[in-house]
Order: structure tokens, then sequence, then C-alpha cells
């Protein structure tokens, strides 16, 4: 496949927004600062093209007024803490043409085509003032169908809040009004002032992951070549690994095992058992929890910002494998459970008492760190479960398909509701190239 003309250009909001600097909370300045990637894919539109981006780029500008974060701009600060400058700078739109027809792909899921369209971001060579906060790109297809990728700064919105500003931007779209603006002040997440010391806070939890026992340095496993896959399963399976993992379960545990728990212990256990670890090589997983509900009182409804902290639940590879499921399953529990409201706010005061929050973000490439490697032996494990993906409707018709973007990092993955509604799952995973093939194998074979 083959795309080409490609051209972009500026989207401002439509109308004046309010300019000057939007204060972040401590956890939009930690974890993932890069942007996202995601993916939709539509069949041909009964209007002409020059209509359909004409109609893409006014609605875009519209719901702008409304999301004006994302047309601003970051800047570092002292202290490695970012800024967010809303001075309505815009989002780049880019359009390209494909010389292929969309059923002539092998595939819509990940796959090295992906980064032709999905508008990539140049951190090395960019200044970070100058990098659109949104970068998209509408691809049309011989067949008249069109994609749509989009690259999202993270660290102005998590996945709630970028589907939140996708749906609304598609029913302006559709020529109708926003339904729930976002809100926007993130004040709700800051700080005491001071803040408090915290003591529940373990802090090996902000430290750097485990690394392999024979590679101290991580040099050598982040420079091995990564490949993506995406493994379905059925409502069977999935009905296999919980009740796998609910026979172990300890008595007192009053509810059985969820599908994400089940599932990432299977993930968790899998990918140490490809890897060939050795017995006593200490592994961690990284879950992400969205704590919109757990807070007291709860989050604003359409809180824009991430909203998100995360927990480590770690081991050693050699118990990982041996033990039930229903033990790993257990360690996942135990780190998810102990986020509440209190937790929370004790995370949020331990990031505001650091001199320096640039050492507990994951790779940050704009400012030439390479920061900690999160990959082998070490596995992350995110929903999607929760996240309303489908459906995205721009005044065409529906997506034939929507999914993440290329993600290279390994033992990065996803857990999402397959497109056919039909209750199956699938897994996105990220992993050495080397140990794919034996993943894959163990994935399915362990199930039964």
């Amino acid at each position: 496949m083959r795309v080409f003309n490609k051209t972009s250009c500026i989207v401002k909001p439509a109308d004046q927004t309010w300019s000057g600097k939007l204060a972040l909370s401590e956890l939009d300045q930690t974890g993932v600062t890069t942007h996202v990637p995601t993916i939709y894919f539509y069949k041909q539109s009964p209007q002409d093209w020059l209509t359909v981006l004409q109609t893409l780029k006014t609605s875009l500008s519209s719901t702008l007024v409304h999301f004006s974060p994302l047309a601003g701009r970051l800047s570092f600060i002292a202290g490695g803490r970012l800024e967010l400058e809303c001075n309505a700078q815009g989002v780049r739109f880019m359009e390209a043409y494909a010389d292929t027809k969309l059923v002539e792909l092998d595939t819509l899921l990940p796959s090295p085509i992906y980064h032709q369209l999905i508008p990539s971001i140049d951190y090395q060579n960019t200044p970070l003032e100058e990098i659109p906060l949104l970068v998209l790109q509408v691809t049309r297809f011989a067949c008249g169908g069109f994609s749509l990728g989009f690259n999202i700064s993270h660290v102005v919105a998590d996945g709630q809040s970028a589907l939140h500003f996708v749906s609304e931007w598609a029913r302006v779209c559709r020529g109708e009004s926003i339904e729930t603006p976002p809100y926007l002040d993130r004040k709700v997440l800051r700080a005491g002032d001071p803040p408090r010391t915290c003591e529940m806070i373990n802090r090996e939890e902000f430290g750097p992951p485990p690394v392999l026992i024979d590679d101290q340095s991580g040099e050598n496993e982040r420079e091995k070549e990564t490949t993506v896959t995406m493994l379905k399963l059925t409502t069977t399976q999935v009905d296999k690994l919980r009740n796998k993992a609910n026979e172990s379960r300890k008595s007192y545990t009053s509810h059985g095992y969820t599908r994400y728990e089940a599932i990432t212990a299977h993930i968790w256990r899998t990918s140490c058992k490809a890897r060939n670890h050795k017995p006593e090589q200490p592994t961690a997983l990284a879950i992400s929890v969205d704590v919109r509900s757990k807070m007291r009182p709860p989050l604003p409804q359409k809180y824009f910002g991430n909203a998100i902290v995360n927990v480590i639940a770690t081991g050693c590879s050699g118990e990982i494998v041996s033990k039930p499921l229903g033990f790993v399953s257990g360690k996942i529990r135990d780190v998810i459970s102990k986020v509440d409201d209190e937790y929370v706010n004790s995370v949020i005061d331990f990031l505001k008492n650091q001199d320096d929050l640039s050492q507990f973000r994951e790779l940050i490439p704009m400012d030439g760190d390479e920061g900690h490697f999160y990959g082998n032996p070490n596995v992350g494990v995110i929903s999607w479960l929760t996240l309303p993906i489908y459906g995205a409707d721009f005044g065409w018709g529906k997506e034939v398909h929507m999914g993440p973007g290329t993600h290279e990092s390994d033992g990065d993955s996803l857990i999402l509701y397959g497109k056919d509604g039909d209750g199956s799952l699938v897994v996105a995973l990220c992993l050495q190239m080397r140990h794919m093939e034996d993943f894959k194998k163990l994935f399915y074979q362990d199930i039964e």
C-alpha cells in the first residue's frame, strides 16, 4: 500500500477561547507523556470527498471551542514539571490518499501499515512548545472508504477524556449540539497546600522497575525488535480463565475474580513462560486504575484530564508460573483494591512533595532522557473494557473497525471488546519478536 499526497493544515477553535496557563494535576505530570494513537476505519460516504473534509474541519473547529486545552501547547517548567498554555494555536489536520481498497488490506488490526495512516510525532527534532496536542490524519482509500488516525497527548487527556472528545466531535459533525461539555478545572485533583507527608505510599511503586538478572542496565533488552499481535478470546475461553482463577480462590474472597483480573494474570504468567525467565527473576505488572468513581465525592461528570493512578503488582517469575492462576489473580486484586480516595490523595500529595517529577515518568523522548525501561521482565495491562470505544458516527455511519494504533513498547498490552458484539474479547500485545510465537502458543494452550 502506498499513501501519497499528504497535506496538512492547522485547525483552530472557531470562537475566542480562554487563554492562559491551565494548571495540570500531579496525575497529568507522571506516567506516559507522549501521544497515544488510535484509528477508525469507515466505509464510503454518500457525500463527495471535499464535502467530507470540509465538514470534518468545520466541526472540529467548533468542537475545539469546548475542548480548548487540546488546542494549546505544553512546556517544561522548574522541577521537571509540565505546564499547559491555553493559547488556541490549534491542532494539526492531515489529508492523505491510499492506492488500495479497504477490503484489500490483509487485516485492519495493528500492523506496519498504521505508520502510514496515523501521523507520527517527531519529539527529537521539534521543540515541545511547537508540538500540537492533537494530530490527526484522514486517509481516503481507492474504494472511497477512509480512516481517521488520531494521536492525542496523554498529558492532556486519558482514555476516557480522549473518547469523550471524539464522541462530541462526531456529534457536532452530524449537525447536533455538544451533549456534555468537558469539566476543565483540574483543581479537584490538585495536592493540598502544603501537601501532606504520605506514610502510606510505597516509594517502590515510583521507583525503577525490575530488570533482567543478567542485564542490570536494561540496555540489551531495550534494543530488541518488537512486534504486535491481536489475540481473540471467545466467551468460552474467558469463562475458562475465570473458572481456573476461582478454583483456587481463598475462601474468604466474597466475589469471584473479574475478567480483567483473570485475563491479566494469564498474560503475566504467559509472558514469564515465553520469556523463559529464571525462577528467581523479579517481575512487575503495571495496572492503570481509573479513579473518577473512587474519589469522595466522585469527580465531576466528564472530568477532562488524567484521572488514573498506576499500581504495581510484583513477584518472582517462578511463583507466577508455578502457582495457581488464582494466586496471581489475587496479587492483582490486592493492589487494585487499595485504590480509594485516601490512597489517591496520598499519591497526589507524595508527588507534589517531590523536587523533580521527571524521575517518575516513563520514557520522555522530547527531553532526551531515555528514562526507565518497562519491558522484559515486566508487563503492563490496560483495560479498555469500560471505555466507549465503538460507535463514533461522524454522519456517514459507524466505523467498520476501531482499535489501538501502533504500540511498540515491549510488554504493553490492552484488553478490549471484539467488534462483533458477541462478548468476545481481544488482547492487543506488543512483545519482543523472539518471544511472540512462544507467547501465542502458550496463551491458548494454557487456557485448555
